[in-house]
């Protein structure tokens, strides 16, 4: 055998023990193993219809704009797997984006997927923060879109919509998993169950603890 021969076979080895040890996408945020199959439950995707019954419907949703009289005045009508189960093992998922004049979508993250948006009514400024560099400055990316623009949030990165415009606001998102989750930064720093101890937030953030107090109250 050839050297050149002996290098691919080597490399195909390796390749092939790489495949073989890559775990899928995860479409939660945990999963504990159990060593009693009782106890397990099928989390990761769904369990598949029988292709004898499926019909047009489970691929169909019908969207309807989103209600946005609320605190921030925005509204998030998800479609993932879990309201169009066609969607199960396709890897992707939308939303519909409403606002109200200077509505927002506060900062966010979904740790499983990336996601590109597309203006369909109004200007929206949007944006996205970098994770830590080696300097410790952030950057961030951001940019007014009007309609017919689309703009790409890359997968776990912190960022936010928000309607510029004095009239009403659509966008669709399209995600790069069928359940791509949603961590809202304030509801999760300042609203958890339990609550992160307040010595721990005043002392990340820089502030006093009747200031975390008050933010928790927010969020509560």
């Amino acid at each position: 055998m050839t050297r050149i021969a002996c290098f691919i076979v080597a490399f195909l080895a390796l390749a092939s023990s790489f495949a073989s040890a890559y775990d899928p996408s995860p479409l939660q945020d945990f999963c504990v193993a159990v060593d009693d199959a009782k106890s397990a439950v099928f989390v990761n995707g769904k369990f598949c219809k029988d292709p004898k019954l499926v019909v047009a419907d489970d691929f169909f949703k019908h969207i309807e704009a989103g209600n946005t009289s609320n605190i921030f005045g925005s509204a998030v009508t998800p479609v993932t797997v879990n309201e169009l189960f066609g969607l199960n093992t396709l890897g992707i998922s939308l939303a519909r984006l409403d606002f109200a004049p200077k509505g927002l979508i506060p900062p966010h993250t979904h740790p499983r997927g990336t996601e590109i948006l597309t203006v369909i009514e109004g200007t929206l400024y949007v944006g996205f923060v970098t994770s830590n560099p080696a300097n410790g400055k952030n950057r961030l990316f951001a940019k007014v879109l009007n309609k017919g623009d689309v703009f790409v949030f890359p997968i776990g990165l912190p960022h936010f919509q928000f309607n510029v415009g004095y009239g009403n606001a659509v966008a669709i998102s399209g995600i790069s998993s069928q359940n791509p989750g949603v961590i809202t930064i304030a509801n999760a720093v300042f609203g958890s169950n339990p609550p992160i101890s307040d010595e721990v937030l005043a002392k990340a953030f820089q502030v006093d603890k009747n200031t975390i107090k008050y933010l928790e109250k927010q969020f509560s």
